[in-house]
């Protein structure tokens, strides 16, 4: 049988209500890639799971599939959510295909260019509020309290229930669990996810290392953040919605939730880059927490089986490369002059 999602994949093992009718992108079935030049660096098996080859080139597709096959089997009509821009492209994805009308909340001026695009390019229709995520998120829960409008946002359960299937997946290819899955830290969905459908696979456990971007970092505070900041706009939110269910993640699983710089961020987009993986900066969280960690002995990785979470495409915020690139060479159209610029092979 062809792959025909992930709800025909993996449904048994998801609860959903039945009046679910099946919307689906063919989202899932994301390569988990080796990595062998860190694996080396690290002593350990190393591999990335890249949930940017999403249909809408995040990780947000999995669980988009299960709220709005959700919504539709109940009637709904319309669906809202608050984003930072990756919810916002793949509930816009998804509406479109159910034939629903799509409503969008959006931090001002806080979203990369190419999260909004996809939302608009999709029909969604995307409003900008003067506030947080975190504000957004609030409205929109109110909204539907009263409204028949359903909410698609990561506090709509069937969100998790579709996003577990990640883990599913990785154990799938590997047999098993990992020792260790390092991933961003946003407002806490997939850490969640993750560690329930560990623990409902029954494949074993991974210790998790959750990350978030130390101007958004309440989970590591122990605060909440009114006005977070990071170039890591994926993970730029300062109340997370399932912050204790991310923090009980971390407990049970003997990990834990740590906080590092944009500039380690940046870093390990770069790193990942450079083994052909470009992810956009939040994506990069995990792999720059288990660089820091590692740098200051608080983690080894010797023998390990690791799996790196990359929750979105580079082409999600591509503004952070093309703004620190110069601009290409131009030189006359002849062999000479092209050679005089590259010096041979």
């Amino acid at each position: 049988m062809t792959y025909q999602g992930l709800i025909q994949r993996y449904g048994q093992y998801l609860d959903l209500p039945a009046h679910t009718k099946n919307i689906s992108l063919l989202e899932g079935n994301t390569p988990l890639i080796p990595m062998p030049r860190l694996s080396k660096e690290f002593g350990c098996e190393l591999f990335v799971k890249f949930e940017g080859l999403n249909p809408t080139g995040s990780f947000k597709d999995r669980g988009m599939t299960a709220a709005i096959s959700e919504a539709v089997g109940r009637g709904a009509k319309t669906v809202i959510c608050a984003s930072t821009g990756n919810t916002a492209a793949s509930a816009a994805a998804y509406a479109a295909r159910a034939g629903l009308r799509a409503i969008v909340l959006i931090p001002e001026g806080k979203v990369a260019a190419g999260k909004l695009a996809g939302a608009i390019a999709y029909g969604a229709e995307v409003i900008q509020i003067q506030g947080s995520f975190d504000d957004a998120l609030t409205l929109v829960v109110e909204i539907t309290q009263k409204t028949p409008i359903a909410l698609v946002n990561s506090i709509n359960p069937y969100r998790i229930e579709g996003q577990k299937t990640a883990a599913f997946e990785i154990c799938d290819v590997l047999g098993e669990a990992p020792d260790w899955l390092c991933l961003p830290v946003g407002n806490a969905g997939n850490i969640t996810s993750y560690w329930a459908g560990f623990k409902q696979y029954q494949k074993g456990l991974p210790q998790v290392l959750g990350v978030q971007a130390a101007g958004a970092a309440p989970l590591v505070l122990g605060h909440p953040v009114e006005k977070p900041e990071t170039i890591a706009t994926a993970i730029r939110i300062g109340k997370p919605a399932r912050g204790e269910q991310a923090l009980e993640a971390a407990q049970e699983s003997n990990g834990r939730i740590i906080a590092v710089s944009d500039e380690e961020i940046l870093s390990a987009q770069r790193i990942l880059a450079s083994e052909g993986v470009w992810v956009e900066p939040a994506s990069a969280a995990g792999l720059a927490g288990l660089i820091a960690e590692s740098a200051k002995g608080a983690f080894d990785a010797r023998g390990k089986k690791i799996v790196v979470v990359c929750t979105g495409h580079g082409l999600k915020d591509p503004s952070i490369i093309t703004d620190a690139f110069q601009f290409p060479k131009i030189i006359p159209m002849n062999y000479d002059a092209l050679l005089d610029v590259i010096g041979g092979a």
